[in-house]
């Protein structure tokens, strides 16, 4: 039978025309067997105490597989050319005081120029009484051997054996060349392709920066008439030293201001130039034709591979219309000022509550009313709190007390503000209970009972404030309808009028802005569903691109959003860009905060992303680039000293941004509260 070669096998070769078997030195109780192994399938390898020795090539076959091999070709000059190196191979070992234990077919390897190699064991004498014994057996060895290669059978070929090896190294080296040759055009195809990428990105630059040019030229235009129309006035005179005046006194701090979003550009450089490009090519895509409920689908549901494949590079810029190249302009602009328009998130206020240090503090959900004036907090303390936004910025007092309290029987997980109706708060707790509450009246009117296990996340519906949808552990979205309990005025249990089962866990709901006839939520499976409710049978999207469980899904417009997850990423998807009805691939991943284990949070608000992290911080994106613009670090104030320390345990678990403001509310594991403003 053929004997597979052992990996850790090395070759004892007889090439002592080229260096490349001989092994150097004496050795005791030598065993090739023994050696390490070594990988590749070219070049010599040199062991530590000067062995040269040769690695097994991927290609080599046995001798015995070479002989069992039924196809090949018998030449007779092959042959002896083989059984020639063998005899070598042999003479070598007896020459360097090797005993070779083994010498059969299978205990050699042949390359595929006919190359011989010996990979069994080999021995040295052993020192003692036997060693005369050894010396006289080595030395008959050698010399018959030696006799050997001296004979008849061996010599009279000599001359072709000679050629024959002659015309095995040229056969050799033409190989080596070749695929040199193959490393080599294969090397300057890539390079070629690299340089030709270039060359498209340098002229899209090109490009970019002509559109640039005439925008700062028109804008330069229209300033120059203004300032003619001026001209004509006394009145206009005065304006501009007044205007002059004002700009010197502000020129310190544009400076100022200027210097720090230099640095921030080019701290953030690398990235940028990422979210260029990807700005770019998004740009430069045709325009896929929307997906509708009577679309072709492939097998998988994901459409054809041409629809989802999407080049690396840039197009030609032939290829282009004017108005492509410069369209995508405003948008990467807008990004990029808005990303740049503040320093810092700045402290406006603590919210100072007279249960700190209560170990039961957590805030899970936070939410501003629809008109900004009041701010709930709800958590495993199972109250919700309602505090108004002015008195508490102010105010200095020692402690804040909300003005609405109202006391659940359970831990809270999530709290909603009908954007209608003014002074309506929806609730999930930890038994699995929704609870609409009054907070004019400070009471519960309304609870809804039929999910099985905790629910995460309630929301209300933008455009119909009398439906709610909430997400359980039990797998389930339910949607309910309040009016009944708005009409009557007392206590009622609820019954859902839709429901949507999945097998996993549903961490969170929420409705878009401009329609209650869809609905987006996040689940343990890793992935995020987009239904219509209309028919709720299937997800008419489904977005695939986190690794673990979404804890968080928001709607930054009717057809873009977010979603956060604990694989340490928020994504940002375009269903206006979908082709299919399974979205493999968000047109952003934002990395910069912590997030494996915990809720931390997530709001939106013109384009700016708030998350909380396991850092203790708060941090903030913006739509347009993958790396955080802002961030805020809570520190833990000490009891006794009153100072801020550093706590590494707590985490962020809820942010909200303030309605039509730059401001958000943040709380973290220990129920510190803070107003954040962006600076």
């Amino acid at each position: 039978n053929p004997r597979r070669i052992p990996e850790s096998a090395v070759r004892l070769s007889a090439e002592t025309d080229h260096g490349s078997g001989i092994v150097a030195g004496r050795r005791e109780k030598t065993d090739l067997g023994r050696f390490n192994r070594l990988g590749g399938q070219f070049g010599y390898f040199k062991e530590d105490d000067g062995a040269v020795v040769k690695a097994v090539g991927s290609k080599d076959v046995s001798l015995r597989q070479w002989l069992d091999n039924s196809e090949r070709v018998v030449e007779a000059l092959d042959c002896l050319h083989i059984f020639m190196q063998i005899v070598e191979i042999v003479s070598l070992a007896h020459s360097q005081g090797f005993v070779v234990q083994n010498v059969r077919p299978s205990c050699f390897v042949m390359s595929a120029f006919n190359r011989v190699s010996f990979i069994e064991s080999v021995s040295s004498s052993d020192s003692g009484e036997d060693s005369c014994e050894d010396e006289l057996n080595n030395q008959t060895a050698e010399f018959m051997g030696f006799e050997m290669l001296k004979s008849e059978f061996l010599n009279e070929p000599r001359d072709d054996l000679i050629e024959r090896e002659a015309f095995l190294e040229l056969k050799e080296k033409i190989e080596e060349q070749e695929l040199l040759m193959e490393f080599l055009l294969t090397l300057q195809q890539r390079k070629q392709e690299a340089a030709d990428n270039l060359r498209r990105t340098v002229a899209f630059i090109s490009s970019d920066l002509q559109e640039v040019a005439k925008f700062q030229t028109s804008i330069s235009q229209r300033q120059g008439l203004h300032s003619n129309n001026d001209d004509g006035t006394s009145s206009g005179s005065r304006k501009r030293i007044k205007m002059s005046e004002t700009s010197n006194s502000l020129e310190p701090d544009l400076q100022e201001n200027a210097i720090c979003k230099s640095s921030r550009l080019m701290k953030n450089f690398k990235k940028l130039e990422s979210a260029y490009f990807l700005t770019r090519r998004r740009a430069l895509k045709p325009l896929a034709k929307p997906l509708t409920r009577n679309a072709q689908m492939s097998g998988d549901g994901k459409g054809s591979a041409a629809d989802r494949s999407s080049g690396n590079s840039l197009p030609p810029i032939n290829r282009l219309s004017q108005s492509k190249q410069g369209g995508w302009i405003n948008s990467f602009i807008d990004g990029l000022s808005k990303y740049l328009s503040y320093r810092n998130l700045k402290v406006k206020a603590d919210l100072k509550q007279g249960d700190l240090l209560n170990s039961s503090n957590l805030v899970c959900s936070l939410g501003f009313d629809r008109d900004g004036e009041f701010f709930a907090t709800a958590g495993v303390n199972k109250k919700i709190k309602v505090f108004e936004y002015e008195s508490i910025l102010n105010e200095n007092r020692d402690i804040h007390y909300p003005v609405v309290e109202m006391s659940s029987r359970s831990k809270l997980s999530s709290i909603c503000w009908n954007n209608y109706i003014k002074g309506q708060i929806a609730s999930s707790n930890f038994e699995g209970v929704v609870q609409i509450w009054d907070v004019t009246r400070n009471q519960v009117y309304m609870e809804l009972k039929e999910h099985e296990r905790r629910v995460w996340s309630v929301d209300f519906s933008w455009s119909n404030p009398t439906l709610v949808a909430s997400g359980s552990d039990d797998g389930s979205v339910k949607l309910w309808n309040i009016n009944q309990a708005i009409l009557l005025l007392h206590l009622v249990d609820g019954t859902s009028v839709g429901t949507i089962k999945t097998k996993a866990n549903v961490c969170c709901v929420q409705f878009p802005s401009d329609s209650g006839n869809t609905l987006a939520f996040g689940s343990a499976d890793h992935r995020v569903y987009y239904y219509d409710l209309r028919n709720p049978s299937v997800p008419l999207f489904t977005l695939m691109g986190h690794n673990k469980t979404v804890s968080y899904v928001k709607f930054l417009d009717s057809s873009t959003l977010v979603s956060s997850s604990t694989d340490n990423t928020l994504k940002l998807w375009d269903l206006s860009e979908a082709t299919s009805q399974v979205v493999d691939s968000p047109v952003q991943s934002f990395t910069g905060h912590m997030n494996v284990k915990n809720f931390v949070g997530l709001s939106v608000s013109d384009g700016y992303i708030a998350t909380g992290s396991e850092t203790n911080e708060v941090v903030v994106y913006h739509k347009a680039f993958p790396m955080p613009a802002l961030s805020y670090k809570f520190n833990t104030t000490d009891p006794i000293s009153g100072d801020e320390v550093d706590d590494s345990d707590q985490f962020i678990s809820s942010v909200c941004w303030r309605v039509q403001s730059s401001t958000l509310v943040a709380a973290n594991s220990m129920g510190n509260v803070k107003l954040l403003d962006m600076v």
